[in-house]
């Protein structure tokens, strides 16, 4: 075949390469968006708008205060927000003054935190105060010097706003009670006052390139501690460009693409949802924000608000969707884009999606290490394809062996990716790094899968153990270690099961020296010490694991099984 052969089969209206060289920074994408928008919605969260001007003018200010903290360029700030108007108004902040955004999963333990800041390095946080209470536990150890507290409310204005602060905190009772230490010149300011000083200072410019790192964005390691996959600016808004290319002709139906309404229920903290809302910035549209999609009934009063264009989801969360008796009653007449991605996505959720909406779900694939770009299935598409879709513009995928070597179409190998969506490396990692690409630069990704002769990709199996869990990495080697240090254990292995609902489910097999310890003993100890969507599902207790002759344990022995 030829080189890029996939390229045939790309729908009308979308470009074969990509420019990310026409900026020089993700800085000068936003500001640009800033000037050219500024009377336009960026966002609406709880019935309450923000502009493109009021974004741009928030995030000066917050960049500002950051700066005149004192800390060095490139300085890692991490972001333990959920999808409220807090996270672009930070984030923008954070690239704009020169610094490092290091995305958190605001539902993590005080363990999983305490690892996430210490080896990012971050000397900043920006915190809902709901999850203050697992900084406190573990900022001891890192080395966060500022931290900068904002409640649920404060930008939803006054009245309202303040309200809404009251209702989590006291109504709710949401917010557990914490207290932040001040030692070692440690500082703890409120979002609002750090606006209000910022707001009197000036944003200094900072020197950046396309090589400048943008986001550290932690994914699971094989160490069983998770790492920061670098995303340089250049990584960035090739992804955007990339997306852009790839989603612009279908939004055309739209009229024009900047009235699109996306709908950002996806966690913000996680790279599908954040590249799509640099995408939104990009193209001058605004993002319905949805705090907790988990409420599936008030998620679904909000899109009864308003028509919605485009919604992306993981397949769980097209499935929750689908089970509200209320859903199906929608206006779907404007939904131009129905993408999923995170996960694999079953086609009886995709076939129940069409008849629900009249939309067909476009798959697509990508992973934290690229930005969440990678392949797509056509937008003009049909009918669900069961396939990853096609390589994005700019993009070269070769299925590889063991060895690196490239294999015929048709026969199944590791999906291997390069192109400038592509992180050079994780972040303190050269051990990894060496592994982690092949020797003509190919990033392995750990997916072995099957290459058509139209370009399309069939995943068929992972050669890592890691278990996908609605749309979220979980890997075996951090439960095991987290379940070995429950006391009666003496050793575990944890593997992933087809589930319905989540795509795989979390197994553990447990060998005990204590008869008397519980499946519930286990469980709580992963509570405590594990974010909700990593305690195992389902425990089973045995007198022995199977083992290589080295004494390995073998959890594909423990797959076949299942």
């Amino acid at each position: 075949m030829t080189q890029k052969h996939w390229l045939a089969s790309y729908p009308a209206g979308v470009p074969h390469e990509i420019h990310p060289e026409q900026y020089k920074s993700l800085t000068q994408l936003m500001e640009e968006s800033f000037r050219k928008n500024a009377d336009r919605p960026f966002s609406v969260c709880m019935e309450r708008w923000m502009s493109y001007r009021e974004l741009d003018e928030r995030s000066r200010a917050l960049g500002a205060w950051l700066q005149s903290r004192g800390l060095e360029p490139g300085a890692r700030v991490a972001i333990m927000l959920p999808n409220i108007p807090q996270f672009a108004v930070t984030m923008a902040a954070v690239i704009r003054a020169g610094y490092t955004c290091v995305n958190v999963n605001p539902l993590y333990t005080a363990r999983e935190l305490e690892h996430q800041l210490k080896d990012s390095g971050a000397t900043a946080i920006v915190i809902l105060e709901n999850f203050c209470h697992t900084l406190e536990d573990a900022i001891g150890h890192t080395e966060v010097r500022h931290v900068v507290v904002t409640g649920m409310g404060d930008l939803l204005g006054g009245l309202y706003g303040r309200w809404i602060t009251f209702a989590v905190r006291h109504l709710a009772r949401m917010v557990p009670a914490y207290r932040l230490p001040l030692t070692d010149g440690r500082t703890v300011t409120s979002f609002s006052r750090a606006l209000s000083e910022g707001s009197r200072l000036g944003l200094r410019p900072a020197e950046q390139s396309l090589d400048s790192v943008a986001f550290l964005q932690y994914t699971g390691g094989t160490t069983g501690l998770s790492k920061g996959a670098v995303l340089t600016h250049g990584n960035i808004v090739a992804a955007i460009l990339q997306a852009e290319a790839w989603f612009t002709p279908a939004l055309r139906r739209v009229g024009d693409v900047s009235r699109t309404n996306g709908i950002a229920a996806l966690p913000l903290y996680h790279i599908f949802a954040l590249t799509l809302c640099l995408l939104a910035i990009r193209s001058g549209s605004h993002l319905t924000l949805i705090p907790n999609p988990r409420d599936i009934g008030k998620f679904v009063e909000v899109l009864k608000k308003r028509p919605f264009h485009m919604l992306p989801a993981v397949n769980t969360l097209f499935n929750a969707l689908l089970q509200q008796p209320q859903f199906r009653s929608l206006d779907f007449s404007q939904l131009c884009v129905s993408q999923a991605g995170g996960m694999a996505a079953s086609e009886g959720t995709a076939r129940q999606w069409r008849q629900a909406t009249g939309c067909v779900m476009v798959e697509g694939w990508g992973m934290s290490e690229t930005c969440a770009i990678g392949t797509n299935n056509p937008l003009d598409a049909a009918t669900f394809s069961g396939t990853i879709g096609l390589p994005l513009p700019s993009i070269d995928i070769a299925i590889k062996d063991d060895d690196g070597n490239d294999l015929a179409l048709g026969e199944a190998g590791e999906i291997c990716i390069r192109g400038p969506n592509v992180t050079p490396g994780y972040y303190l990692k050269p051990e990894e790094n060496a592994k982690a690409f092949t020797a003509d630069g190919f990033l392995r990704t750990g997916d072995v899968g099957i290459m058509d002769e139209r370009g399309y990709t069939r995943i068929v199996d992972r050669k890592k153990d890691m278990i996908l869990v609605s749309g979220f990495n979980v890997f075996p080697n951090e439960l095991e270690n987290v379940i070995s240090l429950c006391p009666g254990v003496v050793e575990c292995a944890a593997i992933g099961v087809p589930d319905e609902k989540q795509g795989e489910a979390i197994k553990v097999f447990v060998v005990r020296s204590d008869p008397a310890l519980t499946e519930e003993d286990v469980a709580h100890h992963c509570r405590e010490n594990l974010t909700g969507y990593k305690v195992p599902k389902y425990i089973e207790f045995r007198d022995e694991l199977p083992k290589s002759n080295v004494g390995k344990i073998l959890r594909r022995e423990l797959r076949a099984a299942h």
